[in-house]
C-alpha cells in the first residue's frame, strides 16, 4: 500500500500554472499588450479595447481562483465521502486514471482491507492535448498502474464491486469512446456495483469560472446519456463545489 500522500497547500494552483504554462503565459503577454495599446490610443478606441480585454482578464483571474478554491481549499481530496456513498467496503475495486493520478493512494487508504487496481488509459493517438503530456512528466504517478484501453479493460465480468474514475473520463473526447468506457466498466462491475464519477461540467458555475474554457467540460446531460446507454442508473448527484459534480452509479440488475 502506498503512502497517503501530504497535499500543500498551492499544489492544486502551481499544478495548473505548470501544465498549461504556455496558455498562461500567452494570455498574460496578451494581457499587457493590450494594457500598453490602450495606453497609446485615443479615449475611443481605448474603451473598445478594454471592453474586448477586460473580460478575458476576469476569466483568467477567476479559473486561477476557482483553481486554487477546488484543488486546495476546499476538502475535494477527502475521500470519506465515498466511502459513505458506497452500500458497504469493496472487496475489490479499479480506479481509472489518464497518466495523471492524484486519488489512488488516497483510495487504498480509504479502502485498506479491500484489493484496488490501478488504470492507466492515456492514449497518445488522441489524447494530444499538451497539458495531458506535461502533467505526465511533471507528476509521475506514484502508484503503479496497470495500462489498458479504455474499450478493453482486463477484468473478468461481474469481478468488481465499485470503480473510480476521477477528472479522467473527459479527456475521451468522443461520445462514442465515453460510453465504450462505461460499458467496459458495467461489464465488469458485479450487478449494483458501483460507479463513482467526478468530473468538473459544462454549466453556468464553470462559465463563470473559466469562460469559454467551460467547454473543455461536457454537460450534466450528456454524462447522463453516456451513463443510460451503458447501462447504468443514476442513484445521485452530488456537488463537490459548486463547480465539480459527482454521479453515484449503480450497474442495473
Amino acid at each position: 500500500m502506498s503512502a497517503t500522500p501530504i497535499r500543500h497547500p498551492y499544489q492544486g494552483l502551481l499544478q495548473i500554472l505548470q501544465f498549461n504554462a504556455r496558455f498562461y503565459a500567452l494570455a498574460a503577454t496578451g494581457q499587457l499588450a493590450a494594457i500598453v495599446a490602450a495606453m497609446l490610443l485615443p479615449p475611443r478606441p481605448r474603451v473598445a479595447l478594454m471592453l474586448v480585454t477586460t473580460p478575458a482578464l476576469c476569466w483568467l483571474a477567476a479559473s486561477l481562483l476557482v483553481s486554487h478554491y477546488v484543488y486546495d481549499c476546499y476538502p475535494l481530496y477527502d475521500m470519506g465521502w465515498i466511502r459513505h456513498e458506497l452500500a458497504h467496503p469493496p472487496a475489490r475495486w479499479i480506479n481509472i486514471h489518464c497518466g495523471f493520478d492524484q486519488t489512488s493512494a488516497l483510495l487504498e487508504s480509504t479502502f485498506p482491507d479491500g484489493h484496488g487496481q490501478i488504470v492507466d488509459i492515456f492514449d497518445s493517438r488522441f489524447m494530444t492535448e499538451p497539458s495531458i503530456e506535461r502533467a505526465r512528466k511533471l507528476s509521475p504517478c506514484s502508484v503503479a498502474a496497470i495500462g489498458a484501453n479504455y474499450d478493453a479493460l482486463p477484468f473478468t465480468d461481474s469481478s468488481l464491486d465499485a470503480a473510480f474514475c476521477i477528472f479522467a473520463a473527459h479527456e475521451l473526447r468522443s461520445h462514442a469512446r465515453r460510453v465504450a468506457l462505461f460499458g467496459e466498466i458495467a461489464r465488469t462491475l458485479v450487478q449494483g456495483g458501483t460507479f463513482i464519477l467526478v468530473e468538473h461540467a459544462r454549466d453556468w458555475h464553470n462559465f463563470l469560472a473559466f469562460g469559454p474554457g467551460f467547454v473543455h467540460f461536457f454537460s450534466p446531460r450528456a454524462w447522463r446519456k453516456a451513463s443510460a446507454e451503458s447501462g447504468f442508473i443514476i442513484q445521485r448527484e452530488l456537488f463537490r463545489t459548486p463547480f465539480v459534480r459527482a454521479f453515484i452509479l449503480r450497474r442495473a440488475q
